[in-house]
Order: C-alpha cells, then structure tokens, then sequence
C-alpha cells in the first residue's frame, strides 16, 4: 500500500453528481482525486452538426449492452469530462413536493422518499443559482415553495412560443418560462446581448456546447474545481472494481485501468461513486468478494434494481405558421402533472424541445413515409415543426435490472410498458388542442431520433434509482447521506439514490443532492 498515493476523497465521475460534489469539496483544501472515463469533448463544428451528433450517434460511447433477451442495443451515454450534461438539455427542474410522498398511479405506486421537498429545498436553490438557471419562482401554480427566486430572468420566447403560450393560457392552462441552464444575458427584446456567452441558437438541446455557454458539469463545476491545487482529474481512467479491507467494512482501493490498459491502484479515506445509475450500479455489483458476494453495498440485493428511465416521447408537430424559432426550449406545462378531470393518476409534463432542422427529419424519413402531407417536402416540415417532449414516471420495478455476466458485460432487464396509460393520455390532451394551437390536427410524428431510433431502452439519458437509499438495510443500499449502509467509507452520489424519478428531468435533483451530500463529507472530513 505504500506505493499507492492517498487522498482524502475519490470521486468516480464527473457528470451533474460527481463534478458538483468534486465543486463543493474543491475550497476545502482536502486533497480530492476525480477519475473520469473518458477525456475532454472535442471541440470541432461536429458538436453543432445533427447529422454526426443524432444520426450517426458520433460522440455516444462506442459499446453495446444487453437486454433481457441477450440483445445488444446502443446504450444513450457519454464518457466524457462532465459525463452527460455535455448533451443534456439542460432543463434543470424541481420535483413537486407530492413527489417525495407516497403517489398512486394507474400501474402501482411510487414510493416516497426517505426525506421531505423541504430537506432539498434550499440545495435547489444554491444548484439553481450555480447553474446559471433561468426561469421565473411562481409562474408554475404546482411548484412547491423556493425560498429565492432564480438568480437569472427567464429565456424570452420568441414569437412563435409566445403565440403558443397566449394559445394554451386562452384555453385556461398554466404555461411557464422552462427553467434551462445557460449563460445568457438578453437585452429589452430577449436578443442575446453583445457580451452573452450563450447566442441564443438552435443547438441548444441534444448537442454539446461549441461556445460553452451550456451549464453542463465540466463547465461549471469540474474546470473551477481544477483551479484549486488540492483537486486532481484523472482522464482515461476506466475504475474497474473496488477491493476492501480484510474485514469488508472499507473501501481500501480503487482500481482503475488507463488508456493503454496499463493497471494504476489509488486509496483514500473516502471514496464517492458518480458513474450514472447504470455504471454505479455496475461497479458494485464488479466489486464482489469473500465479504460481499453479491456485490459491494448489496446485502440488501438491490443493487442494479428498480431501474427507471422515465416514460418518454419526443413529438413533433406541424404548425400551420412557420416556426422561424431558433431557441425553442422555454416553454413548459403542468396541468396534468398529477391528474386530470377525467384521470385521478398522474400523467406528467409537457416541454419543449430544440428546434428540429432538415438533416432531423431526413433522419426520420423512412418512418414518416406517407404520414404527412405527400406535397410538403422535409425542409418545408423542419421550418413548421412545433417541437415537444411528454415526460411521464415510471415505476421502480425490482425486476427492471442492470446485471453483469461472466464476462463483465452489462446487461439490462426493463418492462417498456410500465406505468405508460398516464403518458398516452398526455399525448392525447396534447393532441386534441393543436388545432386550438394553430397546429394541424393529425400531424403530431413520433420524432425517435432524439430515443434512439425507435429503441426505448437505449434511450438511458434520465436513467436512476438502481442504488437507493432509505432508513432500513434490508431495504435500500445507502443511508440518508448516500453512505453505503454495509461499509464506512464508501457513497454513491448520481441518479442512483432515487426511490422514485418523478416526471421531471432528473439532473437539477442530482446537482442539489450532490451539494448536499458534500456538506456532510465537509462535516465528516473536518
């Protein structure tokens, strides 16, 4: 051991959980290792191109899992400093309150969490601020409580997304400015001004940043996080299992394999995991010993368990107006979140997505055959398309879960039809309006490019909950500060934790947690 270099904490990751924590632990001065998989995005006019980024997939992790049936599939994920947000969305919502309590839905029920909205609440705020949200506390009549409002106005909608706004409002709903993370500063007209980071494009959603102007975690957290002297980041550094200690109680070593397949072993007192749900999950389970058979923090075998993925639908429709939007996504909805007139269960949200262009749609083309109007050509489709994403919970099933096979190969078992009626009625409201919504009536298209070409399992950007936490061993794997329940110095600080997901993107809840969980490692590191 004496060979092995010691820090005070190692964080496995640096997406939204592990580059925020590593952001939080940076001023303390303890010595932080981050290990990170993959190494720095590319900056080249590949980033902003749909054709590499959407339809050859150029920047997705070359590698397959498996489904329940031995199938491989092209999973939805990034290995890159800043992990995932660097093609997130970068909607950064709260979960309602009524999300960490006990909800009934049509399929069964979502469990409530170990902790209340108000435990969270005031990390929500200081992720909101650190993200550089932009959005308007209040504006949404089912939002629970803030105890700041955004540090930032919200993004204007431009005229079309206005129009849609007045629309919805005029048939009684309650439409909002989408809280998105950029650095953006408008003038009076909601123009970028001449000194914003952000340009107000159309490459917001799905495509890293060119400009840097998108809150994802390498941006805001990690390269801050590297000015400090005490914080180090490790590229190319794929962990590969973690041992422990004679007597099983500490994480003794993090064993990694560099770019090269050369072998390198580090210590520290406290070792954080933020690969994402699925690859947490992994590690763990990779980590088997004499002391833990079933895998690292899995006394309780829910390791890799209850996986959940949200209920999702990227949607196109085809306004009877050119849409002339550059910067489509500041608009979302709520009404039927928790239920409707006719539905006493959940259906979910409605926002909005970037803006669909030519090369998209050509991309789509062989699915769409025949399901639009025959006389209007796919660049006349692009400047009309309305773009939509529905978001509905599923249900944390214990059989919808990641397992390693003999050789290390990742596979995941999910039931697609989970808790889905809430989502068919979303599309349905959604539907039946666009003619009010100066849509045409029939043209709403499944746009699957954005899910992975019709294939819902490799769609894993909002994948969670396959390390839960909770107050009972025998029930979850972590306590309520993300601390392993069966060893002292090991926690998992992604998606993982979550008992449930709710119907809103997951990170803004992985950023806040991240703060959260870092104030307690502060406290125990001294």
């Amino acid at each position: 051991m004496s060979d092995t270099p010691h820090y005070d904490a190692i964080i496995i990751g640096s997406g939204a959980g592990g580059g925020t924590l590593a952001h939080r632990l940076a001023p303390s001065g303890k010595r932080v290792l981050l290990l990170e998989r993959g190494g720095y995005l590319p900056r080249e006019r590949d980033n902003w191109d749909s054709t590499a980024v959407f339809v050859k997939g150029k920047y997705r992790a070359p590698e397959f899992w498996l489904d329940k049936h031995g199938r491989e599939f092209p999973p939805e994920v990034n290995y890159y400093v800043g992990g995932n947000t660097k093609f997130y969305g970068a909607a950064l919502f709260r979960l309602r309150p009524e999300d960490f309590g006990e909800l009934r839905h049509h399929d069964g029920i979502s469990p409530a969490w170990p902790i209340g909205y108000e435990d969270l609440e005031p990390y929500y705020t200081q992720a909101e601020h650190l993200y550089l949200v932009h959005g308007r506390h209040g504006e949404d009549p089912w939002e629970g409580p803030a105890s700041a409002q955004y540090a930032h106005p919200p993004v204007e909608h431009e005229p079309r997304i206005q129009q849609l706004s007045d629309d919805l409002e005029k048939q009684g709903l309650h439409p909002f400015h989408l809280p998105i993370g950029v650095d953006l500063s408008q003038d009076d007209r909601g123009r970028a001004t001449h000194s914003s980071v952000c340009i107000r494009c159309n490459r917001v959603d799905g495509f890293p940043c060119l400009v840097r102007a998108k809150s994802d975690a390498e941006v805001i957290c990690v390269d801050p996080a590297l000015q400090h002297p005490n914080v180090e980041l490790v590229t190319g550094a794929h962990v590969v299992r973690l041992e422990t200690d004679p007597t099983g109680r500490t994480v003794s070593t993090v064993v990694v394999r560099l770019d090269g397949d050369e072998e390198a072993r580090y210590a520290a007192d406290v070792v954080v995991v933020s690969c994402g749900a699925v690859n947490s999950a992994a590690l763990l389970l990779a980590s088997a010993n004499d002391r833990h058979p079933r895998g690292l923090a899995n006394s309780s075998d829910v390791v890799g368990r209850f996986y959940m993925r949200h209920n999702n639908l990227a949607l196109m429709a085809v306004s009877k107006e050119p849409n002339d939007t550059q910067f489509q996504k500041t608009l979302a909805l709520h009404d039927w979140y928790l239920g409707s007139d006719d539905w006493d269960h959940p259906l979910g949200g409605i926002q909005m997505l970037g803006k669909s262009d030519a090369e998209q749609i050509h991309g789509e083309a062989p699915r769409w055959a025949g399901a639009v109007t025959p006389n209007m050509p796919f660049e006349v489709m692009a400047h009309h398309a309305v773009d939509f994403w529905l978001c509905g919970e599923d249900l944390p099933l214990p059989d919808n879960r990641v397992t390693l096979d003999g050789e290390g190969r990742i596979h995941l078992a999910l039931d697609e039809d989970n808790n889905t009626a809430g989502l068919d009625r979303l599309r349905h409201e959604l539907q039946r309006r666009l003619g009010h919504l100066g849509m045409h009536e029939h043209h709403l298209l499944d746009h699957s490019i954005y899910l992975h070409k019709g294939m819902p399992i490799g769609a894993t950007a909002h994948q969670a909950g396959t390390v839960r936490f909770g107050t009972d061993p025998a029930s979850s794997a972590l306590d309520l500060n993300c601390k392993a329940h069966d060893l002292d110095n090991l926690y998992v600080v992604d998606t993982s934790f979550f008992p449930s997901i709710g119907a809103v993107n997951p990170s803004l809840t992985a950023i806040a947690n991240a703060l959260r969980v870092g104030d307690h490692l502060l406290e125990r590191m001294g």
